[in-house]
């Protein structure tokens, strides 16, 4: 009660409502067949699911109010609003098995939603355990938005792509697979040589073509988290091995 009279914080809040305007509005648009319009609509609450975030951080005006909020306004976006976009895309002509297809994924995203929340403050905050459920929406969006302009997917194809799509991110979304959060990263200081060659290659592709610069980097985060901790222990236990010596060099008793 203490904190409630206390009142909220005004910014943070405003920005998840954008996210939740933008989630709503997207749903919308699935209603109306436009579902271009409902991915982008996707896409740009994720960019205030982003900004609600970093300025709670920055302006040290994090609450659990802010936090329950912010969890309330993703099941609309990330959750609902994308299954109901892929069913109405992709799956609705598989019937039972697409809507079932559908809600595994707004049931996964949820989970994965409460169990983060619960986890909040007790675990390493450098990696999500799970795929978080803004990047399994961003990577449905992106699809969307690279079939509208380049794929052009069959009728044939595309139902069954999109429920292997479905089946593999709602598993990902609650496995214990870790992905980095990158709360750490910061634009400020030296970084190595590599990270402006990469971010000038990620410019020239944005712009050439931005619609599959997001699907790559969306479907490039979600595989990290399967991929990344296998090719690190390998690559440790190769740099840790002793080169073979050659004949040349053993020594031979006389």
């Amino acid at each position: 009660m203490k904190d409630y009279r206390r009142g909220i914080y005004l910014i943070p809040n405003l920005l998840t409502t954008g996210n939740l305007f933008s989630g709503f509005y997207a749903i919308i648009a699935v209603f109306n067949a436009e579902y271009l319009h409902a991915a982008m609509a996707i896409l740009v609450a994720m960019a205030f699911d982003v900004l609600d975030g970093k300025s709670a951080r920055l302006t040290k005006t994090t609450s659990r109010f802010g936090v329950e909020y912010d969890s309330l306004a993703d099941v609309v976006s990330f959750g609902a609003a994308p299954a109901l976009l892929i069913y109405s895309w992709a799956l609705s002509s598989y019937g039972r098995i697409g809507w079932v297809a559908a809600f595994l994924f707004l049931a996964c995203g949820t989970l994965r939603l409460a169990r983060f929340n619960v986890q909040v403050g007790s675990v390493e905050s450098k990696h999500f355990i799970g795929l978080p459920i803004p990047a399994a929406a961003g990577v449905i969006a992106s699809l969307v938005v690279l079939d509208h302009h380049i794929l052009r997917m069959g009728a044939e194809i595309k139902p069954l792509l999109i429920l292997g799509f479905m089946y593999a991110l709602a598993f990902l979304m609650v496995s214990t697979f870790h992905y980095r959060s990158f709360k750490d990263f910061h634009l400020r200081g030296r970084k190595p040589f590599h990270v402006l060659v990469s971010a000038v290659l990620a410019l020239i592709i944005l712009a050439a073509e931005p619609q599959i610069l997001l699907f790559v980097l969306f479907a490039g985060y979600a595989l990290s988290g399967v991929v990344e901790r296998p090719v690190t222990a390998l690559a440790r236990k190769m740099l840790k091995r002793p080169a073979p010596t050659s004949p040349a060099n053993q020594h031979h008793d006389a």
